[in-house]
């Protein structure tokens, strides 16, 4: 009884409602691009650009820059290496992916190293500090995620048709290879806005659980989306429910549900 007077005790606190709105707007971007990537056979890209990012957030800190900004220039800089050296052939997608992490993550740690060590700023941003989001994180976590949301929702049908098959979409004139960068810059913009949320260790989770968990139902993409996006509100608001009340770790607590629901829907598939 307690626990349920502390939950309605906190949405009266900022603090709380940045973070749910804040969570549910990166919920949301995360589950839909998440289930793109997944049909792409492109999730690692997620956690890729993740791990690259850390370098933007070390250089924000270290400059006095707000971290997302930098990691948000970081990220797209590595999008375009990881699209330059596969349309020149110079590495497969998985090794460009490989080649931007270790550059991007080697840079964070000497960036580190210079401003004397780690911070409690920095593992905020590694492993995800939702409950810390201020107002000006919200406003460009929002800005991020509902231009994110927007671009989705307009180019939803050339997407889905490169998603599917690149050729037919070729043939039936969709520009391939723009929507496709344009795409992979959603990636890099979708995870730049979770790294406050769930931490660069943690965001891949967020990016690929709602949308298998919804693939294992059988629907049609539409409804599937929908659940996806339903999935992964429910994990993030759950998580920071939880998290505030038992004041345990929220990524994790918020991962671990995500995860749960997979199992419970997966259970559910092979029991049909």
């Amino acid at each position: 009884m307690n626990e349920l007077f502390d939950i309605f005790r906190l949405f009266g606190f900022q603090f709380f409602q940045n973070a749910l709105i804040g969570g549910t707007i990166a919920a949301l971007a995360c589950a839909w691009v998440g289930l793109f990537l997944i049909l792409r056979k492109e999730a690692m890209i997620g956690d890729g650009i993740a791990h690259t990012a850390f370098g933007g957030i070390a250089l924000g800190l270290f400059l006095g820059v707000n971290p997302i900004l930098t990691a948000l220039a970081v990220s797209i800089l590595a999008v375009l290496g990881i699209s330059y050296m596969r349309r020149k052939g110079m590495a497969q997608s998985d090794s460009a992916i490989a080649v931007m992490l270790a550059v991007g993550f080697s840079t964070g740690l000497i960036i580190i190293s210079l401003a004397g060590g780690f911070n409690v700023e920095l593992f905020s941003f590694l492993f995800g500090s939702i409950l810390t989001i201020d107002q000006t994180d919200l406003i460009i976590v929002s800005i991020l995620g509902i231009s994110t949301i927007l671009i989705l929702g307009i180019f939803y049908k050339e997407l889905l048709s490169i998603t599917f098959d690149e050729d037919d979409a070729r043939l039936i004139g969709v520009p391939v290879k723009p929507l496709s960068l344009a795409f992979n810059l959603l990636v890099a913009i979708t995870i730049v806005l979770s790294i406050k949320v769930i931490g660069v260790i943690l965001v891949v989770a967020l990016l690929v659980l709602p949308g298998l968990s919804a693939l294992q139902l059988n629907l049609s993409f539409k409804k599937t989306t929908l659940v996806a996006i339903c999935f992964g509100v429910l994990s993030m608001i759950t998580g920071i429910l939880l998290s505030a009340v038992f004041d345990v770790a929220t990524s994790g607590v918020i991962v671990f549900t995500a995860a749960a629901i997979f199992l419970f829907t997966a259970t559910y598939r092979r029991l049909e």
